[in-house]
């Protein structure tokens, strides 16, 4: 049977073998019944806690994603100033640049 939280095959037949002996077989659909429903609850009971703590942690994701979103904002805000700012540098000088090209092409010429 292979094994089964540390416990070999043989040793499992023998518990199944000592609570049939027990119980008595028509006590054992009543035992694995309420073994279900005691499984079923303990389900049910994770199930809700885990809906609480999604609700109740429901507004700090909210506030952690407006943050985020306002930090993003504002990194994209400062990244086009900069790249104006660049940009405004670099006019003059690319100009410039041109202007000493295109004397240079009607030298060559």
């Amino acid at each position: 049977m292979g094994t089964l939280l540390f416990i070999s095959g043989q040793e499992i037949v023998f518990i199944l073998i000592a609570v049939l002996l027990l119980f008595g077989a028509d006590k054992l659909p009543e035992i694995a019944r309420a073994m279900g429903k005691g499984m079923r609850e303990v389900r049910r009971a994770t199930d809700e806690i885990k809906k609480e703590f999604d609700e109740s942690t429901e507004d700090i994701r909210k506030d952690i994603d407006d943050v985020t979103d306002s930090v993003r904002r504002d990194i994209t805000d400062v990244t086009d100033s900069v790249r104006k700012d660049f940009e405004n540098a670099a006019s003059p000088l690319s100009d410039e640049i041109n202007d000493t090209a295109r004397d240079l092409n009607k030298e060559v010429r």
